[in-house]
């Protein structure tokens, strides 16, 4: 069955469709030869598709792993400031894979990748309706009144954040943990919510995405998530 270019692309794994559309837009990508100069090209899968020369991975059945980033790492394929980054120090043997979201440098906890580029952008999608939980280690005076208030959503400097759920797990002095979901995950959106808040944020780590838990992994571990489980779990996206 035809489909477009770019989804094809990222369904081999080789980049996300965002980035494929973009090599497009470049002029990256060729088609039997043809320098394709318009994202709106539909392909059946025989054709012979080069990115800056290079062949396409084949395109695998669709895997997906739980990765615990530890902080110091940065969620993407190339650093302009060559700093190390996730993809560097995954463990030998792994395929070529894409982040399902990003976490900041300072943060750590769960992160998704998979060899399936069009998954991970429907797996970013807010309309999965998917709770994102973190445990997060806060330095100030906190308030249950302003959690509270964090559940109908709030406007920061401009950016509107959707219900936040805080739970405090304990306290000792300053300190505290918490519990946090939320569904959006926005560009630092915790680290932003605690600061007007008045709260500092001194760890961050993400234990669960949508059905997907950290459990027990340990810093840079990395485990496959079983085929019956994604079924399960993804259904009709992972068609």
């Amino acid at each position: 069955m035809a489909e477009r270019l770019a989804k094809y692309i990222a369904r081999s794994g080789a980049c996300s469709r965002r980035e494929a559309e973009r090599l497009i837009a470049e002029g990256r990508i060729t088609l039997n030869g043809e320098t394709v100069t318009t994202p709106a090209v539909n392909v059946e899968g025989s054709e012979k598709i080069l990115i800056d020369g290079e062949k396409l991975p084949a395109i695998d059945k669709t895997r997906v792993w739980v990765y615990y980033k530890p902080t110091g790492l940065i969620t993407s394929h190339k650093d302009e400031k060559d700093r190390a980054t996730v993809f560097d120090n995954l463990p030998k043997g792994m395929p070529r894979v894409i982040s399902v979201g990003r976490l900041d440098l300072n943060s750590e906890g769960l992160l998704l990748l998979t060899n399936n580029g069009e998954l991970s952008r429907k797996l970013e999608l807010p309309s999965n309706g998917w709770s994102r939980r973190y445990r997060v280690k806060v330095h100030g005076r906190i308030s249950q009144e302003k959690f509270k208030e964090l559940e109908k959503g709030i406007t920061i400097e401009g950016i509107t954040y959707g219900s936040i759920k805080v739970e405090i797990d304990s306290e000792q002095g300053t300190n505290a943990w918490l519990t946090v979901t939320l569904q959006e995950g926005k560009n630092r959106e915790i680290r932003k919510v605690m600061k007007f808040l008045g709260l500092d944020v001194a760890r961050l780590i993400r234990v669960s995405y949508g059905p997907f838990q950290l459990g027990s992994l340990k810093k840079g571990e990395v485990r496959e998530v079983s085929q019956k489980v994604l079924k399960e779990q993804l259904g009709a996206k992972l068609a």
